[in-house]
This record gives structure tokens, C-alpha cells and sequence, in this order.
């Protein structure tokens, strides 16, 4: 049952509560299982208070500094609720751990199906858990934050959060005095003994004019919501033109700027949109829709073997979609894009692509608290992308600051799969520091050469095991390549493609409510057209 901690606080606007809130969840009299788990600090719980710079050169605001009260235990502050920190919540030992989590965000989101939310082929809550789901199983102390997390200090080992706004207590835990003492919209610093940054990456637009301005997304939920309601309003004012009018055909064309999986995807599940709902109730607008995928490579998903980009590029063809290689687009207008077409002859050609929605799904770059932490720590000064780590996940430079997912770089993909193996892998390698005697003092005290210490504690380096590439190209088609590591399992692509990918898809589901969620929207399809509604 949820209680508010305070009853006193002055009345809360909805604004800030979706901006940060903080639950104290689970068990919190689980004690440590053996003497190695000692934290690397003993100091009592306390709220003090750290000087920042305010408005003029001799202002100053306080700042709250939030330590666990369960110190038989070290902390290990994670930063994140995408794959890799949810993954790494699931399998770290919070007997041995008091762990935080700290994310803006309060749920998972499964990344690999939000191509299908925009025209709802699967609901938008159907693909995101509860981040309390995942820490209501653990046993131990685990405390979420949410709020985001603006900056990280490794001079005092805090992590700084901005605009808390609420307090509530989960299944009758004692609040701890030291977020009782949080105000409303206070800034605080979380402490912590070990810190697992999960931020994900944001999207790149390398610099182009207009894309941020006029170009939709596709990262978050809200991004999806957003593309589902400038289209429908696009073929509502579309209904409304004569045929033949510019503009009505300007409003029926989508651009689908990126030909990897998320963009290919998205316009698949389009066409399907069209083809399957759309020409049922509005055919003469289904007839005139135009899709464009646009990719500055000579083909679509180029990560697959050549076979299967080839397969691909047919099948979307033959939809109707129009593909453009070998084209980057240079400037985004209000109504049109500008690109550049590279000619076999080695000449450019550049032609305007007028569209009603524009949707931007390629490339990443490093969220605000990843290039700051940059500046922090001279071995990544010169990095711009992402955090350089070694082969145990320790960030370069640090010795209690360890990185995963798309905000690390270790020479692999940016994807799903190698956030999740580097969680399952640091989740085992803080079992193994839990069981090794006065680990956890050796490595604070370490004055340099930090991976020797797991080196020489004979821990295993990251291995990571592909299991290949899944894509799904609309019409019921797919095409997939399942590896075990060098090892090729099955390569095809098609009708029974599809049902792989979906299968595929349901197992890495990291819940049973989600399976089921998923599963109902595939079966209403069969009976039922795509819940599309611009209101929603």
C-alpha cells in the first residue's frame, strides 16, 4: 500500500510529480550473508549539506547529501531504466547490495516493438513494466529515485538529482531521515560505494538544420504518440483537399529518415497500417499515401549479410515504399527536406522531398551527464560518443564507476542484447567482490592500475555472445539471422521469418505481464483494426 511520507507539503502540480518523485521499496531487514560484504565507507547517516554556486559570487545553495541507513552493506547506485540497468537490477544480490535506482523514467521500456506502437499494431502500454515490478522481487534494500540525474561526482562518490518533488513509502517501510528531509523541488547528491551508469544514448542529429525542430523521434513512448498524432491529423486535413492538390499529397507523404531496423521497421508497420485499416475506410487516401525510406548507405540493413538486405530492399519495394540510397539529407524545412543523392559516376544530385511527417530514426550521441563526466576524468577528455571501458566494465579512469548499454564503448553495437550480457556479467562479478575478503577496501584504496585487481582476483574478462539480428519488413515478412556466437543457427527471410521474429520477440520479454500484453494485441489484429487515434 502506498502512503505519503509527508501530509504537511504544500499541494504538488502535476508537472512536477512527472518530473521526480522518490519510492522506497522492498525488504529493508535483509542483512548481509558474510563479513566480506562491508562497505567501502562506515560513516553514520547524516544529511549535510555540499555548496553550489548560485546567482552571484558570494551566493551559495545547500544541496542534500542522501547516504543509506543500512550500512552492513555497500551501495550501488544505478543510473538508468533501460535494458542495461533493469537487467542489471534483475540480477544483482541485493542481500549483499543496498541498491538505488535513478531514472526520470519510471518504467522499462522494450525497445525492439516500438516500431509497431505508432499505428498500434501493440499498445503503448503493453511494451513498458513498472520499474517498482522489477524491485518489488529482490529481497534487499532498494530505493528509487525518481528524478534525473543532472551530474556525477567521483571527487565525493555522489550522483546529483534536480527537482525532487515527492515522497512516498512502499509496502510500510520506515522512512529513512535522511529523504524525510528532502523539501519540495530540493536539489540533493545520492551517495554511493559503486555506480552503475545505464543512461542510454540520445538521438543525433548530427548537426542538421530544422531536424530537431520539425523532425519526429523514435526513442521513448512519447515519441510514438507523438508520430501517431501528426499523422492522423495529416489524413484528416488531407480528407478534407480535392484530390490532386499539392498539398494533400504533401500531408500523405512520410519520410523514414535511417535504413536500420528501427527505420525499416517503422515504415513496414506503416505500410501494414495503410494497406490493412487505412484502405478500408478511406481508400482513395490509403491509394495516395507515400512512404519514403531514406539511407545514406547503398543498402538497408547493412548488419545483415548482403542476401538478406537485398530480400529486404524487394519486399519493401514491393509496398510501395520508395527507397533512396546513397542519400543524406541536408536540411529539414517546415514542409520539405533537402538531400543529396551520390551517383554511381561520383557526381551529387539534390532533390526536395516535400512530406507532412518526418520521422528521424538514425544515429545516437551521448546524453548532457555522459559529456560531462567527460570533462571530469582526463582519460575520457578526448571521448565524444560514449565512456570508454575495459574488459571488466569499469570505466576508464575510475575505480568504482562501471558503464553498460549505449553509454559505454567497447567496440560492440549499441543494441539490446549487449547492454543485457553486460549486466548478467557485472551483476556475477559483484557476487564475486561480495565473496572476496576485504575486496572492497582493496579496491578503495588503490591508488591506480584498478583492473589489476580483477585481474590479478582471477575474475573473467566480458565475453559477448551474438545471437544475430532480427528485422521485421511489413506484409508479414521478416527476416532474421540467429547466431551462438561465430556459429550460424538459421538465416531466411519471409513468411515463417515472421513468426520466428515474434517468437524471438515474446522470450525476450523481461516479464510475464508483458508476454501476455503483447500476445492479446497480436490476437486482436486478427479480429479487429489497429487502435489508431490521434487523441491517444
Amino acid at each position: 500500500m502506498l502512503s505519503l511520507v509527508s501530509k504537511n507539503k504544500p499541494a504538488i502540480s502535476a508537472s512536477v510529480l512527472a518530473s521526480a518523485r522518490i519510492i522506497r521499496l522492498a525488504s529493508t531487514s535483509a542483512t548481509a550473508t558474510t563479513s566480506a560484504t562491508s562497505p567501502t565507507s562506515s560513516s553514520k547517516p547524516e544529511t549535510s549539506a555540499v555548496k553550489r554556486s548560485g546567482t552571484g559570487p558570494m551566493s551559495f545553495k545547500t544541496r542534500k547529501a542522501i547516504e543509506t541507513e543500512y550500512n552492513d552493506k555497500p551501495t550501488v547506485v544505478i543510473l538508468g531504466s533501460g535494458w542495461g540497468a533493469i537487467s542489471f537490477l534483475k540480477h544483482i544480490d541485493t542481500k549483499r547490495y543496498n541498491v538505488s535506482i535513478i531514472s526520470p523514467r519510471n518504467y522499462f521500456l522494450f525497445t525492439p516493438l516500438l516500431p509497431s506502437a505508432p499505428v498500434g499494431t501493440v499498445d503503448e502500454k503493453s511494451i513498458i513494466e513498472p520499474v517498482v515490478n522489477f524491485a518489488l522481487k529482490k529481497k534487499g534494500n532498494v530505493t528509487y529515485y525518481e528524478a534525473t540525474a543532472t551530474s556525477i561526482n567521483t571527487d565525493r562518490n555522489t550522483v546529483t538529482i534536480d527537482s525532487l518533488s515527492n515522497v512516498a513509502s512502499l509496502n510500510g517501510s520506515s522512512k529513512s531521515s535522511n529523504i524525510a528531509a528532502l523539501q519540495q523541488n530540493d536539489s540533493a547528491e545520492v551517495k554511493y560505494d559503486y555506480l552503475i551508469t545505464a543512461v542510454g544514448a540520445e538521438p543525433n542529429t548530427f548537426g542538421i538544420p530544422g531536424v530537431e525542430k520539425y523532425g519526429n523521434f523514435l526513442k521513448e513512448i512519447p515519441h510514438s504518440l507523438q508520430i501517431r498524432k501528426k499523422f492522423a491529423a495529416n489524413l484528416d486535413q488531407a480528407n478534407m483537399l480535392p484530390p490532386g492538390d499539392p498539398e494533400r499529397k504533401r500531408l500523405l507523404s512520410i519520410v523514414v529518415v535511417g535504413g536500420g531496423p528501427t527505420g525499416v521497421e517503422t515504415a513496414g508497420e506503416l505500410q501494414d497500417y495503410v494497406n490493412e485499416d487505412l484502405r478500408k475506410f478511406l481508400p482513395s487516401l490509403a491509394d495516395e499515401v507515400q512512404i519514403h525510406l531514406v539511407e545514406a548507405l547503398p543498402i538497408v540493413l547493412n548488419m545483415f549479410e548482403k542476401k538478406l538486405s537485398s530480400y529486404a530492399q524487394t519486399v519493401l519495394e514491393k509496398t510501395s515504399i520508395k527507397i533512396h540510397l546513397k542519400t543524406a539529407v541536408s536540411k529539414v524545412e517546415a514542409n520539405h527536406l533537402v538531400a543529396k543523392t551520390k551517383n554511381d559516376d561520383g557526381t551529387t544530385t539534390e532533390e526536395t522531398i516535400p512530406y507532412g511527417t518526418l520521422i528521424w530514426a538514425t544515429g545516437n550521441k551521448a546524453r548532457p551527464i555522459v559529456t560531462d563526466l567527460f570533462k571530469k576524468i582526463p582519460e575520457q577528455a578526448k571521448n565524444t560518443r560514449a565512456l570508454t571501458i575495459n574488459n571488466y566494465l569499469q570505466v576508464i579512469g575510475t575505480k568504482n564507476v562501471f558503464a553498460i548499454g549505449d553509454n559505454a564503448f567497447i567496440g560492440l553495437p549499441p543494441t539490446a542484447q549487449v547492454a543485457h550480457q553486460q549486466a548478467e556479467y557485472l551483476a556475477k562479478s559483484f557476487d564475486k567482490m561480495s565473496q572476496l575478503p576485504q575486496f572492497h577496501e582493496k579496491l578503495a584504496n588503490r591508488k591506480n592500475k584498478y583492473d589489476l585487481l580483477f585481474e590479478e582476483n582471477k575474475f573473467k574478462k566480458f565475453n559477448y555472445i551474438h545471437f544475430g539480428a532480427l528485422a521485421y519488413l511489413g506484409s508479414e515478412k521478416a527476416i532474421a539471422n540467429i547466431t551462438y556466437g561465430k556459429r550460424s543457427l538459421y538465416t531466411g527471410g519471409g513468411l515463417i521469418t515472421f513468426y520466428i521474429w515474434r517468437l524471438s520477440y515474446l522470450a525476450m520479454l523481461l516479464s510475464a505481464r508483458l508476454r501476455f500484453k503483447v500476445i492479446t494485441d497480436w490476437m486482436k489484429l486478427a479480429f479487429f483494426k489497429r487502435d489508431f487515434f490521434k487523441g491517444l
